[in-house]
């Protein structure tokens, strides 16, 4: 049953029986805007819903025991087959109505070897003005892509949120 504990602020799934409460919190997603050693961008195209056709960056929900950066490196193998070196947390976006938080970090390949992989219908590396920007899966990616031009040739940079005219998230469908 829904109920407001004790102490809380806010309707919980509570069993009536033992008063365990079931605490629902956002789901974390973990990407890279990853780069060759020429500067262009990593984007794969989605083989699932959501926007299955759509480019996006290599990213998804992070798995139990793993931390941002493991997950971040992983979800580039499993979606482009790419091997990342991560420079930093590029943005975190906290996406409210869908329930995410999106951490989003700017990586090198390590090697120019990339390849569709199960989640993914292809893979490809785009230079800024080849970017399919009609065809991006998220508004997150668009603002991840955003951000990582403007800071591309700095050697330090500071995180990004979300866009000031976006306080709340963005459109259906998140990362």
């Amino acid at each position: 049953m829904r109920r407001v504990p004790e102490g809380d602020d806010r309707e919980r799934l509570t069993c009536t029986d033992c008063g365990f409460i079931l605490y629902e919190n956002p789901k974390i997603v973990v990407g890279s805007v990853a780069t060759a050693s020429d500067g262009r961008v990593l984007l794969c195209r989605r083989a699932i819903p959501p926007r299955k056709g759509f480019w996006t960056l290599p990213a998804g929900y992070l798995e139990l025991d793993e931390t941002t950066e493991e997950g971040a490196v992983r979800e580039a193998w499993e979606e482009a087959r790419a091997t990342l070196a991560l420079d930093g947390v590029l943005a975190v976006y906290s996406i409210a109505r869908i329930h995410q938080v999106q951490i989003i970090y700017r990586a090198r390949l390590v090697s120019p070897e990339i390849a569709p992989g199960p989640e993914s219908e292809a893979v490809g590396l785009f230079a800024w003005d080849e970017i399919p920007w009609n065809e991006l899966a998220f508004p997150t990616v668009h603002w991840a892509l955003r951000h990582w031009r403007e800071v591309a040739d700095q050697a330090e940079w500071r995180a990004r949120g979300n866009p000031a005219e976006s306080p709340r998230g963005a459109r259906p469908g998140g990362l």
